[in-house]
């Protein structure tokens, strides 16, 4: 009787902590959200047609110190950006005023004239993916220099 009693105890044992085993290494599965996707900018206006020529994918990160803005600028192809940290404020030329925050995704204005300015205390951090064509600018000045070439 000792003998069952102790092989049962063990047996119990055994399958307990097999359970609490496949409990604790259960894996977390990948997962994706989509964060925007659509046919306008985020002021409303209709993006225009992909340019014809070589296409090209450029990823920029761009940081805005605490009490900066960047210089009025528009960008000659589509665009989209996640801003990753901070409180963005984004106004165009026609006064549309966009307030961001860390997460908070953007479609670009495009052929637009506009700019972002932090008004906060933390630097600002924002991924932009512009999908242009070879030789093509993505951002261009207000006063027509090319800030950055595609």
């Amino acid at each position: 009787m000792k003998n069952f009693l102790l092989i049962s105890l063990l047996g119990i044992l055994g399958l307990s902590a097999c359970q609490t085993n496949q409990e604790t290494s259960t894996v977390a599965q990948p997962s994706s959200e989509l964060l925007i996707e659509s046919h306008l900018s985020w002021n409303g206006d209709s993006l225009p047609a992909y340019p014809e020529g070589k296409p090209k994918i450029s990823i920029v990160k761009v940081t805005i110190p605490p009490q900066a803005e960047l210089p009025k600028h528009y960008h000659p192809v589509i665009n989209a950006g996640v801003l990753l940290k901070g409180e963005l404020t984004v106004i165009d030329s026609k006064g549309n005023t966009l307030h961001m925050k860390a997460g908070d995704p953007i479609v670009e204005t495009v052929n637009l004239i506009h700019y972002g300015k932090n008004e906060g205390d933390e630097p600002v951090e924002i991924i932009v993916v512009y999908a242009g064509t070879d030789g093509n600018e993505i951002v261009v000045k207000e006063t027509g220099e090319t800030e950055i070439h595609h």
